[in-house]
């Protein structure tokens, strides 16, 4: 078990300087175009910040996990396959669970981070006007 979790490190570290490292910045980038979006729709609909509102409103958990799911997942499925190329190039070989904690990172992990933040300053913005 420590040895995968070793390599498994090794291993994400290593993308930071291997082939195809463009996506880890396209991918965020295009994580953070999804959340700006949508936090502006949350902020002009008066909704809640999102990742709050995930843990606090249960009667709406299940429909803004889908509304999320909707916008990030062309993002996080990309990350997958972008990831398995690489794996394919560096490795020769596909490791399932790496592609999902790249693909958690790089796309879910950004959008969760932004979503309700941009949400409070388009708020803002508009009390500003």
């Amino acid at each position: 078990m420590e040895e995968t979790l070793t390599r498994i490190v090794e291993n994400l570290i290593g993308r930071i300087h291997g082939p195809l490292t463009f996506r880890l910045i396209l991918q965020p980038l295009m994580a953070t175009i999804y959340a700006t979006l949508d936090g502006r729709r949350d902020a002009r609909e008066g909704k809640p910040p999102y990742f709050w509102a995930l843990f606090t409103d249960a009667e709406h958990r299940r429909d803004m996990l889908k509304e999320g799911w909707k916008s990030v997942s062309k993002v996080f499925i990309l990350a997958i396959l972008i990831d398995g190329i690489y794996q394919f190039m560096v490795f020769q070989w596909f490791y399932p669970g790496e592609a999902l904690i790249l693909a958690l990172i790089l796309a879910i992990v950004p959008y969760l981070l932004l979503r309700g933040p941009i949400n409070r300053i388009w708020r803002g913005v508009a009390r500003g006007r």
